[in-house]
């Protein structure tokens, strides 16, 4: 069978809300906590979060923006098993509200009630440096080209 591309694993990235965060704090010790992308995947494999600014997974970040994210769907209505999709990345902080703007959906207003003018909103930018996928019948990696966080 036929690998995936980056195009076919984003669209699949695109139906999965919630994912799992994976930062590392100062000790070494791994943290993860489930997050909402919205569907905001690009086809370069970005994902976009929003988090209030005075959290751990933000400190986090600061002192090491290396991350994981990890996605899985569910098994189809024909019995064919889900994906699951593991990411390496870099995070990056964005505190820019036309970037906010840009990323925003109204699904947000429940956890961020006042919209991009919330006090202490922060966009956490994932941009992938290496995608595996299993499907219950391929699997496989993409690596992508160093990228710097922005």
């Amino acid at each position: 069978m036929a690998a995936h591309t980056l195009e076919e694993l984003s669209k699949q990235l695109q139906k999965i809300d919630f994912c799992m965060l994976q930062t590392k704090n100062e000790p070494g010790v791994f943290s993860v906590r489930p997050m909402s992308n919205n569907g905001d995947v690009d086809y370069g494999g970005d994902s976009y979060f929003f988090s209030y600014d005075q959290t751990r997974k933000v400190s986090d970040i600061e002192q090491d923006a290396r991350v994981g994210l990890t996605f899985t769907a569910p098994p189809s209505l024909l019995g064919k098993p889900g994906i699951f999709l593991a990411i390496d990345g870099t995070a990056s902080l964005i505190r820019d509200k036309a970037q906010f703007e840009a990323h925003w959906v109204k699904d947000l207003e429940r956890w961020f009630p006042e919209g991009i003018d919330t006090a202490g909103i922060v966009l956490i930018k994932v941009s992938a440096t290496e995608i595996q996928y299993w499907d219950g019948e391929e699997n496989g990696r993409i690596p992508l080209a160093k990228r710097e966080a922005c």
